[in-house]
């Protein structure tokens, strides 16, 4: 089980108006706030987002080593296609746009998206759902 979850981004007020928005439409709440820094949290796990003097620049590229993506059950499909659009208007894209909802294979619906800076969540619908 994690307990938390440190993102390092370089724009922080970016990425609480896209990673935030969709944390709190997730059932997240803000947890914390600092002048580098947000936490949101959800029962007892947290996800930080954080912009410091020691985030190098360059940006995230979720194709080199390292996290290439978060992965959220979102609902229904009818969830994750309202949630897919809605994300549209805070800064996010649809990734595989071609083999949207089954990019992940047929058996898998999902909306795959990315912010502006780059950063790639995964929309999943319930089992139950499909």
């Amino acid at each position: 089980m994690l307990h938390h979850l440190e993102l390092w981004v370089q724009d922080l007020a970016a990425s609480e108006a896209s990673l935030g928005w969709l944390l709190l439409r997730l059932g997240f709440e803000a947890d914390s706030h600092w002048s580098a820094g947000i936490s949101y949290r959800h029962e007892d796990f947290y996800i930080v987002l954080e912009s410091g003097p020691d985030v190098l620049p360059g940006g995230h590229d979720r194709t080199r080593a390292g996290l290439n993506h978060l992965a959220f059950h979102a609902g229904s499909q009818e969830e994750v296609e309202a949630l897919a659009a809605e994300a549209g208007e805070h800064g996010f894209s649809l990734l595989f746009a071609d083999r949207h909802p089954y990019a992940g294979g047929p058996q898998h619906y999902a909306a795959y998206l990315a912010d502006e800076s780059g950063f790639e969540v995964e929309l999943v619908a319930s089992a139950a759902e499909r």
